[in-house]
């Protein structure tokens, strides 16, 4: 192990790849940033290439890059060029290491952390893991033996991991969704104080959610009463756009659509009921939000995590699910104008839901990133 005998401490935090594995780290730089960390001290090691860099610049982080991305599925040719890659990444790591000493070393999940933690490794940096997901990675998995701890989203998580030091803290949330009203979150959308319903499909968007809410919109657009706020992802705007202007030949009055809510807070906290997929970061937004939810879970989603997301807030009374091969116009219009007409079921889900909820995940992890620091 280096000496840092540095009586400043510098912060290595990495993760990327998608929100679920961002947003957490995010969450954690800013309450260290909030602890009187130094900017200067942090660092967010990710991949250029991927959304962590836009979200670590617009933030104004340091940022570290290398390229190290997610593991092909089968064995050949990709998969030996992946290795290589991941070896070339984290020789890269070992430079930014070795200039920068890092105290401790914070890791979100998925194959950006892995040359961070190779390195650890090898220079017996103390580290502390973070996984979002009631199926934790294989990234997760493989380093959690030798981590200072290990934070989890979910309880029933622990059993996949290997570590004497776990913390069930749940996921780390912007502090907007703490500190924001539905009032304010409305104003500033621009939308009136009415039932708001949200179609999200996370930041590239779901096919299968974005045609199956057509009828939604056919039932709800330009009603009294109803507003609707619908992200299609940066891949599928256009299309929704244009079958919307075929239909209503220009975009009703009480509709919001977006490729993507920047400021996906605002959205939620404007929201009385909620469509989604269930990544493990949304779910513990919307329960935040303490807001009622119908999840259709992504059916490729690794080990299919996704859907056991989903169920554990369903067994919890906390939300509907609809799987993805059931999802049409039909079912999906149905299941939301029941709850609409059932203000006791939205009420005992939307109650269910916070019960779900750590507001206070960031502050814990820090604790322990701060405790791993020797």
């Amino acid at each position: 192990m280096f000496n840092n005998k540095r009586k400043e401490k510098t912060y290595f935090i990495t993760g990327g790849g998608t929100g679920g594995h961002i947003y957490p780290a995010v969450s954690v730089i800013n309450t260290l940033l909030e602890a009187k960390i130094e900017s200067k001290n942090i660092f967010y090691i990710g991949n250029r290439k991927n959304m962590e860099y836009d979200i670590a610049k617009k933030y104004g982080y340091n940022f570290l890059s290398h390229g190290a991305k997610g593991m092909p599925r089968r064995f050949g040719f990709q998969f030996l060029f992946w290795l290589f890659g991941l070896f070339i990444s984290t020789l890269k790591m070992l430079f930014y290491v070795l200039k920068y000493k890092p105290s401790v070393i914070f890791a979100t999940g998925g194959y950006v952390c892995a040359p961070a933690l190779f390195c650890a490794l090898f220079f017996r940096i103390p580290y502390v893991l973070h996984d979002c997901d009631i199926q934790p990675g294989i990234v997760t998995k493989f380093f959690a033996p030798f981590a200072s701890s290990v934070s989890l989203a979910f309880d029933d998580a622990k059993k996949y991991i290997n570590s004497k030091n776990i913390y069930i803290n749940g996921n780390p949330i912007r502090q907007e969704f703490k500190t924001i009203s539905k009032k304010q979150a409305r104003e500033e959308l621009s939308i009136k104080d009415n039932f708001t319903i949200l179609i999200m499909g996370g930041s590239l968007g779901a096919k299968t959610i974005n045609n199956s809410s057509f009828k939604i919109l056919k039932e709800y657009a330009n009603r009294e009463g109803f507003e609707i706020l619908w992200q299609t992802g940066k891949k599928n705007f256009d299309e929704v756009t244009k079958k919307i202007l075929e239909e209503f030949r220009e975009l009703p009055d009480n509709l919001v659509l977006q490729p993507y809510f920047d400021r996906m807070y605002l959205a939620l906290l404007s929201s009385d009921l909620v469509i989604s997929r269930s990544g493990s970061l949304s779910l513990s937004e919307i329960c935040a939000c303490s807001l009622p939810s119908i999840l259709i879970p992504y059916p490729y989603a690794s080990q299919n995590h996704q859907y056991k997301n989903a169920k554990n807030l369903y067994d919890n009374k906390a939300a509907l699910l609809l799987e993805d091969k059931d999802c049409n116009n039909e079912t999906l219009f149905n299941m939301v104008d029941g709850l609409i007409n059932n203000k006791t079921l939205l009420s005992d889900l939307s109650y269910n839901a916070y019960k779900q909820a750590k507001l206070n995940s960031a502050e814990q992890i820090v604790e322990q990133i701060n405790k791993a620091i020797k």
